[in-house]
């Protein structure tokens, strides 16, 4: 803060010589470059009319020492009391003149003062691009002088932050009566630069004086220490950083950034953008080559270069040729040369017996005796057997879930080796404990791997051990048209086959004995605990065919042979009973005559062909 000297030459010169000439022919006219500067005005009642008269000279005198145009220094003049008025904005006038006369028309308001509310109408108005102000991205400096003589009656500090956070230099010209802490709440930082006081209206020039050296003063950027890293360009008493093409003004105002022409996303480049600065260039992924369009690329052929060896076929890859056999031919360590593959040996054939490579394929061969299945990989199935087989599984607490696991496998194994479909072998699942649950009936699945994969799905029930009841519910549902079981008519074998760990915790003689009445094949497999006894009255007779036991759940799988022999059809009790086709008769006839048609047609036609190559002999005959 400055205050100005009171000695009586100022006051003399004052009296012989109007200080508006003293400012005006202190020196040339100052070449302050664009500027938007706004005066603010205090003409409350405190402010008398001669002072206010000295205000309005200081402001003529001011005009004339600066460099007043449209693309120069605009001027804007406001005066405030108890409301804010307008006198000129800053696009009004373009002639110092105009301004001038404006100024000596000014009547004051002579009412109360309020500076919050004239810098906020300054902040939000007088520097608006409507009233004449440049845009802001015009980086022209703006500078409010504020002239006051007492205490504001409103706020001035949080308003007159906004001003400065948007830019606006304030100068804050306090005289007589000003609050000295006002005026440093309202003015710019640097405070001894921007906050003057001074004892009277009379001696508000030196504030002139000293404003006039600020704007005309030095060359900032010459002077050095500015920070721009690439240009400073320089302003009335201020300077801002300006960077050279392709870079762009960092967060700091002075350090520049390269401008990231790839980040944009418009370079077109398919594989990589690599930028610099104000530019850019496409670059291709390794493998690749840069098209002459120098944004597309395409894949390097190192094939064509004739030099890869390949002894089948030559494939690029970004990384150079690489070679590749043919179908059926295996890949040799030099990388290069080929071997026909043995199929046997390098896939999982699945065949049961052997497995014969045959060129880009191979086939599987059963035993002697044994018939290759129509999976193309089984061998001594139930080729050609047509049962329905319901298997009732004891599910009750005593066989515990470890072993309920290992029967379910002996129920697969017994899958194997049959020929499960829809005309061939039917399969159902019974559960039984203290109740009897269905896990799918006769007719659900058509495939051996559909009955197995249901059979693993199957959850352990725990419990009692209710045999008879299962027995009826075999007899009375299980094999019924409604769960998938084949009509009488077409005898197709029915077998059930029981398996128990323990005795049964209710009768089982009855409903073992109507099993047997109603046709049904029954089997008993007793493990650990069984009780021979109840094996035997729910097994069908020859007992010694029809039961099987084994002293524990590990062991079980050398029962299975012997129910291989017994549930085939051909290889056991059904071998006599013939599933056949009411047509079958019907449909030999048909075939014979179809076929007896078909050889007479071709003897006509080949009758047809002797004819006419007799014909072209005789025409042969002529001709010579």
């Amino acid at each position: 803060m400055r205050g100005l000297l009171c000695s009586p030459l100022p006051m003399l010169l004052l009296l012989l010589q109007p200080w508006e000439s003293q400012l005006q022919f202190a020196g040339p006219r100052c070449r302050t470059g664009p500027l938007d500067l706004v005066f603010v005005i205090d003409s409350s009642r405190s402010v008398r009319p001669f002072e206010f008269e000295t205000m309005r000279q200081f402001l003529v005198g001011l005009l004339r020492g600066l460099d007043v145009g449209p693309n120069a220094t605009r001027v804007g003049v406001i005066q405030y009391s108890s409301q804010v008025q307008s006198v000129f904005r800053l696009g009004a006038f373009s002639r110092r003149e105009d301004m001038e006369r404006a100024i000596r028309a000014l009547v004051p308001l002579a009412q109360g003062t309020m500076t919050g509310l004239a810098i906020q109408y300054a902040m939000n108005v007088a520097f608006s691009v409507a009233e004449g102000a440049r845009p802001p991205e015009a980086r022209v400096p703006r500078i409010a002088v504020i002239v006051t003589d007492g205490r504001p009656q409103d706020r001035v500090a949080e308003v007159a932050a906004q001003a400065r956070a948007r830019g606006i230099e304030i100068y804050a010209v306090g005289v007589q009566r000003a609050d000295v802490g006002s005026l440093r709440a309202m003015a710019s930082p640097p405070l001894d630069e921007h906050v003057f006081l001074v004892e009277s209206f009379d001696l508000i020039q030196e504030f002139g004086l000293q404003f006039q050296g600020r704007l005309c003063g030095k060359d900032l950027c010459v002077e050095g220490g500015h920070g721009c890293q690439h240009q400073c360009v320089s302003a009335p008493g201020t300077f801002h950083c300006a960077c050279n093409p392709g870079y762009q003004l960092a967060a700091d105002n002075k350090s520049c950034l390269a401008i990231d022409l790839c980040a944009e996303g418009t370079h077109g480049c398919e594989h990589h953008c690599i930028s610099s600065p104000g530019s850019y260039s496409c670059r291709c992924r390794a493998g690749f080559v840069l098209q002459r369009d120098q944004r597309s690329c395409r894949a390097i052929d190192h094939c064509s270069f004739g030099n890869h060896s390949c002894q089948h076929e030559c494939v690029s890859t970004f990384r150079g040729p690489r070679c590749h056999c043919r179908e059926g031919h295996d890949l040799l360590p030099d990388g290069r040369s080929c071997q026909a593959r043995d199929l046997c040996n390098g896939v999982d054939h699945g065949c049961e017996f052997q497995c014969v490579s045959e060129g880009l394929s191979y086939r599987c061969l059963c035993p002697e005796g044994q018939q290759l299945q129509a999976d193309g990989k089984s061998c001594n199935r139930c080729r050609e057997g047509h049962v329905d087989l319901v298997l009732l599984v004891d599910g009750s607490k005593s066989v515990r879930p470890q072993n309920f696991e290992l029967v379910k496998r002996f129920v697969n194994q017994i899958v194997d080796f049959l020929d499960v479909s829809p005309e061939g072998t039917r399969v159902g699942l019974v559960q039984f404990s203290s109740r009897v649950r269905t896990e799918f009936p006769l007719g659900r699945y058509g495939t051996a791997a559909e009955v197995k994969q249901a059979v693993l799905a199957v959850e352990y029930m725990e419990r009692g051990t209710m045999t008879g009841l299962a027995l009826r519910h075999m007899v009375e549902h299980s094999f019924s048209e409604a769960q998938g079981a084949r009509p009488r008519a077409l005898n197709v074998p029915r077998v059930g086959l029981v398996f128990t760990d323990g005795r049964s915790q209710d009768d089982i003689s009855v409903w073992a004995a109507r099993a047997k009445e109603e046709g049904i094949v029954m089997y008993a497999v007793g493990v650990g605990k069984a009780v021979e006894e109840e094996l035997r009255q729910i097994a069908s007779e020859p007992a010694e065919l029809h039961v099987s036991y084994s002293p524990d759940f590990g062991s079980m799988t050398h029962l299975l042979e012997n129910l291989r022999g017994s549930i085939c059809p051909e290889e056991g009790i059904g071998a006599g009973t013939e599933l056949r086709s009411p047509c079958e008769c019907e449909s030999l006839v048909e075939f014979q005559g179809r076929t007896l048609g078909a050889l007479e047609k071709l003897t006509q036609n080949l009758a047809q062909l002797a004819a006419r190559l007799e014909d072209l002999e005789n025409q042969l005959a002529s001709q010579k």
